[in-house]
Parts: structure tokens; C-alpha cells; sequence
């Protein structure tokens, strides 16, 4: 576990300028690397500067290119289905499954990262509530904030290192800290950690309100949707459906706008858009942006990423999604055939992480889970009219209908959130690669590569 260090706030330092904090932080001289808490904590804004700061980290790297920021943990997922394809590059080793090491990068940074962020929220979380100078209000609204952070990365911890929650293997869970301390805790059990994750999130919810800084910073309606993919993932469809909805509004159309689809999904301020991760040209992960530097063969950036061809195949032309294109001129079947204009690189583009059609078709799945066939129809068509307005009514029922429901995420959501790799994992299924892939995977339900291994450094710390 990362070492709490509540004096050494870096984070408040850089961001301070952005939200501005109270006149105190210059008072008097204090060293650079150390802001007293009774400063941080002594009033709203300088404990909005310390969450500001802790919202930072999410982009922060840890080790290198591939291990840089919360986008880099789904971009990873993303490359290991079967709808994109990685060259040799950064995730070229997450695309050919050979990232199961203990001294690997990405068991160390899926693991470095979200403990670093929880470390700070519990130090965030107790400056808060000791503090005798921010108002009742205004800590709901702070400790809401953290504590869905915190919820949130422990569910990323779940994902990362647990079996599925509807898995019957019950492996080790990583360990639970809710306060700061220095000394590692015990690993825990599925159920333990998902209480947890489940517990903060609720209170999450239940402390927030609607309003909020921009995009970037936490409401209710985004720890609702925290909620929508927790319990989507836990199989607890009433829940995921209730959650989902919320977090949307009910509104389907209201938050859909098929025309910034083609726009290059690197403004935040899209109407579609929920949660992000902003940049600006001085607070730039530049060539660590991704999926965009990967995904843009326009910008001078990687040009590392493909797409499979049965992928391609699924899309209408009249499908507002279907942005391939052969750039390279390839033979037919080269793995290097197809290319996405979804994303355009720049060192400002913002990185989408929750977007609204996601909940909406979390909804739909939910519904479908729970025998509401027609329902989960009129949701799900919703989506497909709104892409693609030649498209015919869904007539699957059944599982068929499942089938296409995650297809329908599959093709929303591709390059986003690894949303392939993560429903295979969640439904106990397994992922087989067909067609143009540099690297012919088949991975059955619940294989072991569905989970990476607890870092050693982890285990060393324990000695």
C-alpha cells in the first residue's frame, strides 16, 4: 500500500491555480513539499484543491507509456478482445496476452495506481470530517465526491485482480483500507470487497447532489453510474436498471446526439459525455493520451492500433459508427486493413470515460434480465435508430437478444472501456479471435488470463 502522506500534498500545489484556494496557502514560507492540513482542511476550497489534486492523479504516470492514468487500465481491457487489433507496441503486450508476470507492468500499475488514489481519498476523507471549518453541506458534497472515487477504484482493483463476481473460484481479493495507515492489511474475500465497493458508492450517492465543476469532478448522477456498472457486473439487474436510469435521467434522447459521433471524441463537453478526464495544453499526458494516440493514424502519434475485419462487417454504411476506412491501402485480410477515425489526437483532447449510451444500454440489458423483452427492445432500439436511422426494429428474443444488446455495447463503445473483454468476464464467457488478427487468441470463460497476478512488490511489502 502506497504510504499515506498528508503533508506532502503535491497534487494541491499544481492544481491549485486552476480552482484557486484560500490566501492562507501564502501567508507564510513553508517548505515546497508540505502544506499543513489545518490549511488544506480549513476551508472548502482548499479541500477542493486536495480533491482537485487527487482528480489529477487519475492521469498520472507511474511507469511508462502503457501505464499512464486510469485510460490507460481500460485501453488495456480494449486491446485484449477481439474487435481491435495492437501492433507491437505499448499494449502490444496486454493484445497478446503476456502480461501475467508478478514484475510485469501492468500487474504493477492496475495495482499502483488505484491504491495511490484510495490512499489520498482516506486522507481526504478523515481531513473532512475532522475539520471544524467546512460546513455540513459542503462535506456531503467533498466525502461524496471521495468516496465514490474510492468505490469506484476498488471496483477497477475487482475487475483487474478477482474472478467475476458470478464466478464460483472465489480467489483472493486485494486488501481494504478506509483510513490511512502505513501498514499493508490483509487480503480480503470477494464478498468483503465487493461490501465495500457496494457501501461506498451507496453513501456516494446518497450524500451527492447534481451540481458540479465541470466533467471532470463527481455528481450523483455519476456515482449512480458507478452504481449501474457495479451491479451490471454483480448480475444485480434491478439495481443496475434503477441506477442507470437515474443516471441518465429517463430521457434517451435527450442525451444522445448521433452528429458529434464523426467529431473526435475529445471534447467533454459533449452532450453525450458524463465523466471525463480533461487536458489543456499545460495539463497534457500528451503521447500517453489514450486511446487517442493510439487510435489516430492522422496526428503525428503511434498509428498502433487496428481494427478487426468481422468487427467492420457489423456496421451499416448508414451507420453514423462506421468510420473505417482501408487508410493503408492493405490487401484484403492484412492485419493492418482497417483503421477508426473515431478518435483525433491532440495534447487538449479529453478522455471520455462513462458516456451516456452506456447506461442506456445497461438499462436494456437490465431489462432484458429481468423478462422485460419488450422493453428492453424499445431501449435498445432507441440507440440503434439514433446511430443508424435505416435500421430495422430488433426482432431477437431470447438469448439472441443478449447477443445483441452486447454487440449493440460493442460497437458504441469500441476502444473506450474494454466493454468487450469486461462483459465476457462478467457473464462467464469466453473471447475467440477470428478473421485478420496479428495474434489468434481463444480465451474460454473463466481462464485464468482473465485476472492478473498480485504484483510482487505487493507481496514483498508483507515480508
Amino acid at each position: 500500500m502506497i504510504k499515506s502522506i498528508i503533508k506532502s500534498i503535491v497534487a494541491v500545489l499544481f492544481i491549485s491555480t486552476v480552482t484557486g484556494c484560500s490566501s492562507d496557502f501564502l501567508d507564510d514560507p513553508k517548505p515546497k513539499d508540505s502544506i499543513s492540513p489545518e490549511v488544506v482542511f480549513g476551508s472548502k476550497e482548499g479541500a477542493t484543491s486536495f480533491l482537485s489534486g487527487i482528480l489529477r492523479l487519475q492521469r498520472s504516470t507511474l511507469i511508462n507509456d502503457e501505464a499512464s492514468g486510469l485510460h490507460s487500465i481500460l485501453f488495456a481491457r480494449s486491446v485484449k478482445g477481439a474487435d481491435l487489433i495492437q501492433k507491437q507496441i505499448w499494449f502490444g503486450s496486454d493484445y497478446d496476452y503476456q502480461v501475467y508476470l508478478s514484475t510485469g507492468t501492468r500487474s504493477k500499475f492496475s495495482w499502483r495506481l488505484p491504491y495511490r488514489i484510495i490512499d489520498q481519498v482516506n486522507n481526504f476523507i478523515q481531513g473532512v470530517e475532522e475539520s471544524t471549518k467546512i460546513s455540513k453541506e459542503d462535506k456531503d458534497e467533498l466525502i461524496g465526491q471521495a468516496l465514490a472515487l474510492r468505490g469506484y477504484y476498488y471496483f477497477q482493483l475487482a475487475i483487474e485482480f478477482g474472478d467475476a463476481y458470478l464466478s464460483n473460484q472465489n480467489v483472493t481479493f486485494p486488501p481494504i483500507y478506509t483510513e490511512p495507515t502505513t501498514i499493508p492489511n490483509p487480503f480480503s474475500t470477494k464478498e468483503e470487497f465487493f461490501t465495500r465497493i457496494v457501501t461506498d458508492l451507496e453513501e456516494a450517492s446518497s450524500r451527492l447532489r447534481g451540481g458540479r465543476i465541470n466533467k471532470s469532478y463527481i455528481n450523483k448522477s455519476v456515482a449512480q453510474a458507478f452504481l449501474a456498472q457495479v451491479y451490471q457486473y454483480m448480475g444485480k439487474w434491478d439495481l443496475a436498471k434503477k441506477n442507470a436510469n437515474e443516471a441518465y435521467g429517463g430521457n434517451i434522447l435527450k442525451v444522445l446526439n448521433a452528429e458529434d459521433y464523426n467529431k473526435g471524441f475529445d471534447t467533454m463537453s459533449a452532450t453525450e459525455w458524463l465523466w471525463a478526464l480533461p487536458q489543456s495544453a499545460d495539463q497534457s499526458v500528451y503521447y500517453k493520451s489514450h486511446p487517442h494516440a493510439m487510435m489516430d493514424h492522422i496526428a503525428v502519434a503511434y498509428h498502433g492500433t487496428f481494427i478487426n475485419d468481422g468487427f467492420v462487417k457489423y456496421f451499416s454504411p448508414t451507420d453514423v459508427r462506421n468510420l473505417f476506412s482501408n487508410f493503408y491501402e492493405k490487401p484484403k485480410g492484412d492485419w493492418q486493413e482497417y483503421v477508426t477515425s473515431k478518435f483525433k489526437f491532440t495534447f487538449e483532447a479529453d478522455l471520455p470515460v462513462i458516456r451516456y449510451p452506456e447506461l442506456v444500454l445497461i438499462e436494456a440489458e437490465a431489462e432484458y434480465h429481468l423478462g422485460n423483452e419488450r422493453k428492453s427492445k424499445e431501449i435498445l432500439d432507441a440507440i440503434r435508430l439514433n446511430r443508424d436511422a435505416k435500421a430495422k426494429a430488433t426482432s431477437a428474443t431470447g438469448t439472441a437478444l443478449l447477443d445483441v444488446i452486447l454487440l449493440e455495447r460493442r460497437k458504441e463503445l469500441y476502444g473506450e472501456c474494454g466493454v468487450e473483454w469486461f462483459d465476457a468476464k462478467r457473464l462467464l464467457r469466453g473471447i475467440t479471435r477470428t478473421g485478420n488478427h496479428r495474434t489468434v487468441v481463444s480465451l474460454p470463460a473463466q481462464d485464468k488470463r482473465f485476472q492478473l497476478v498480485i504484483p510482487q512488490e505487493e507481496l514483498d511489502a508483507r515480508n
